[in-house]
């Protein structure tokens, strides 16, 4: 089990750590300082652009916002040019995991490559593929944890005697066709999420020490995950019915109960 453990967070620091803003941050479009703020505001309109960079000397300083364009429509690009607060500035080299929690409290960051701003990110560019498998990289660990978690709490296959007998026989199923294939492993390799879950949850013990406040809390939260885990499987967009805020919270509260997983032993 220690070595199945041991993998988790070798995993889970891999996607965590490696899944960088580089890979989904987006080029930073700029504009002269000195260009018409009816040029630069069309622009931005047939570009869809939402803010635009400020371009001084081949150096982006600074940028303007196509909301105080239309105010304005008059002058230059760079009468309207806001300066980039400390706050609105994130590195190239920051982790993906690390960017979400920023993302609930802004719509949008730029990225500094080389103390230069050269990118922008929103939480638009969460559906690329990076994020994805950023996303199901970490459900994935989680349903691996949660199977070793029913190993160690389920000797000798007790796990049978609790789980429904209609989700015992889809796992036989699964089983038998494997066998016929000579690939079959163990009889627990073919429980499904909903299985595992029911089972973890089914521990009062495993409740507290992964600081679940209840079975009903748990299995929302679970359920959310496996919902997440479909829509990432299937290419669906991320926030159908749901919000970034509330994908950002449970990508949040997966890691926190990952790493619950991990300490159990």
């Amino acid at each position: 089990m220690k070595h199945l453990k041991s993998r988790s967070q070798d995993l889970r620091s891999l996607f965590e750590n490696n899944i960088t803003i580089e890979y989904v941050a987006e080029p930073l479009k700029a504009m002269p300082g000195d260009a018409q703020v009816t040029e630069v505001l069309h622009w931005m309109e047939v570009q869809n652009f939402d803010v635009v960079g400020v371009e001084t000397e081949d150096t982006i300083s600074g940028y303007v916002e196509r909301s105080s364009l239309i105010q304005g429509k008059f002058g230059k690009c760079s009468d309207y040019q806001r300066v980039f607060h400390p706050k609105e500035l994130i590195a190239i080299s920051t982790p993906l995991m690390k960017l979400l929690p920023i993302l609930q409290q802004t719509p949008r960051l730029f990225v500094l490559d080389c103390n230069q701003v050269s990118g922008i990110v929103t939480c638009g560019d969460l559906q690329k593929a990076p994020a994805r498998m950023l996303l199901f990289g970490l459900v994935t660990l989680l349903e691996m944890n949660l199977l070793r978690l029913v190993r160690l709490y389920y000797p000798q296959d007790s796990w049978q005697k609790v789980l429904k007998k209609e989700r015992l026989e889809v796992a036989q199923r699964l089983w038998r066709e494997s066998q016929e294939r000579n690939e079959a492993t163990d009889l627990l390799d073919y429980l499904q999420f909903c299985d595992k879950r029911e089972l973890v949850l089914n521990q009062p013990e495993l409740l507290e020490q992964l600081g679940l406040k209840s079975k009903r809390f748990g299995e929302r939260f679970l359920k959310s995950a496996e919902q997440l885990r479909n829509r990432l499987a299937h290419a669906q967009n991320l926030v159908t019915g749901s919000s970034w805020t509330e994908l950002i919270s449970l990508a949040e509260a997966m890691e926190m109960l990952l790493i619950r997983c991990e300490e159990v032993e």
